[in-house]
C-alpha cells in the first residue's frame, strides 16, 4: 500500500465500531511517525493506523510480542491494549496503545548524563535470550559486511569531509570484529532519536517496536552514541558490563551507519522529498560526531 493519511472521522469511526467504550474520548492527531499515523486518544491512549506497505506486518509483531516484553522493561512503552481488526471501514489491522508522555529525542535531545544509566538498565532488561520463534530482521541480524554497499552509499554524504575517513575506519574495525556467537537476544532494532521519548532532559520512554526481533545486541548498543550526550558512552558501558570489546566495536560501527542514515533522511526532508524528516539531520550529525569521537568523556559528564 502507498503511504496514506487518514482523517479524524475515519479514526473515530473505527474506535466506535470496534471499541465503543472508548469512543467518547478526545481524539487529537500527533505529528511524526514513519510507518504509522498516530492519534492521541484521551489522556492515556493512542491509536496507530498503518500507512505504508510494511506497516501492518510491523503492527502484528508489536501486537504479538510487545505486551510480553513490556512486563520486564523499566521504561514506559506503547504496549498495545486493544487490537483493531480489518473491517469494511479499513482493510488493515490497527492498534490502540498506551500513550508515552514526552517529546521524541529528535525534537528534544537527551541532555542529562544520568540517562546513560537509564538506557543501560533498559537494554539489560530487554536483552534476554530470545525464543526460537522470535522474529528476525534480516538486515539487522546478519553479518555487518553484508551492509557494505549501503554504508558506502551513505558515506557519500561526507564526501570531501575529514570525518569521512574516520567513519570509514570505525566501520572497517566493526566489520572485522568477531561476530556475535552466543544465543540471539531480544532487540529493539531501531533505537534512534525519533523512537525514544524525553522528559526533563532524560530518557523517559521507548516507542516503535515494530522491528523488534532476535540478534546481536550491538545493534541496540549503538544507542550509546546515537542517543546519549557526548562523552557518556563510557558511563553507559560501565553500567552494561556484558559488552566485550568486539561487541562495543560492532556497536560503534552500527552507530556510524545509523547516524549517516539519519542525516540522509533529514536532508531529504529539508528538500521536501517523500519520507524525509528535517529534524533527523541535526540529530544524525550530533550522533555522528559522538560516534567518531568514541568514548572520550567531556567535562562534567559524570554528573547526574
Amino acid at each position: 500500500m502507498e503511504e496514506l493519511g487518514f482523517e479524524r472521522d475515519l479514526v473515530r469511526a473505527l474506535v466506535a465500531e470496534q471499541h465503543p467504550d472508548l469512543a467518547g474520548l478526545e481524539l487529537r492527531e500527533v505529528a511524526g511517525g514513519w510507518d504509522n499515523q498516530q492519534w492521541r486518544l484521551g489522556a492515556d491512549l493512542a491509536v496507530r493506523l498503518p500507512r505504508t506497505e510494511r506497516a501492518p506486518y510491523l503492527l502484528r509483531i508489536e501486537q504479538r510480542w510487545l505486551p510480553e516484553l513490556a512486563r520486564h522493561l523499566p521504561l514506559p512503552t506503547p504496549a498495545p491494549v486493544r487490537v483493531g481488526e480489518p473491517s469494511d471501514l479499513f482493510e488493515h489491522t490497527w492498534t490502540i496503545t498506551r500513550w508515552v508522555d514526552g517529546e521524541p529525542a529528535d525534537r528534544m535531545p537527551i541532555t542529562r548524563p544520568g540517562a546513560a544509566d537509564t538506557l543501560a538498565e533498559f537494554l539489560k532488561a530487554l536483552h534476554r535470550e530470545a525464543p526460537a520463534q522470535a522474529p528476525v530482521n534480516p538486515t539487522r541480524s546478519g553479518p555487518m559486511v553484508a551492509l557494505q554497499d549501503g554504508f558506502e552509499s551513505a558515506l557519500e554524504l561526507l564526501a570531501g569531509e575529514t570525518a569521512g575517513e574516520t567513519a570509514r575506519e570505525v566501520w572497517a574495525r566493526a566489520v572485522a570484529a568477531p561476530v556475535w556467537d552466543r544465543a540471539p537476544v531480544w532487540l529493539h532494532n531501531d533505537l534512534h532519536p525519533a523512537n525514544v521519548i524525553v522528559r526533563d532532559g532524560t530518557l523517559a520512554g521507548v516507542i516503535d517496536f515494530g522491528d523488534v526481533g532476535a540478534g546481536d545486541p550491538a545493534v541496540d548498543l549503538a544507542a550509546a552514541w546515537v542517543l546519549l550526550p557526548a562523552g557518556t558512552a563510557g558511563r553507559f558501558f560501565a553500567a552494561y558490563p556484558d559488552a566485550d570489546e568486539a561487541t562495543r566495536t560492532r556497536a560503534r560501527g552500527w552507530a556510524v551507519l545509523r547516524a549517516l542514515l539519519l542525516i540522509r533522511i533529514g536532508i531529504n526532508g529539508r528538500h521536501g522529498l517523500p519520507g524525509g524528516k528535517p529534524s533527523w539531520e541535526p540529530a544524525g550529525r550530533a550522533a555522528l560526531e559522538r560516534a567518531l569521537t568514541g568514548n572520550r568523556p567531556r567535562r562534567g559528564a559524570n554528573r547526574p
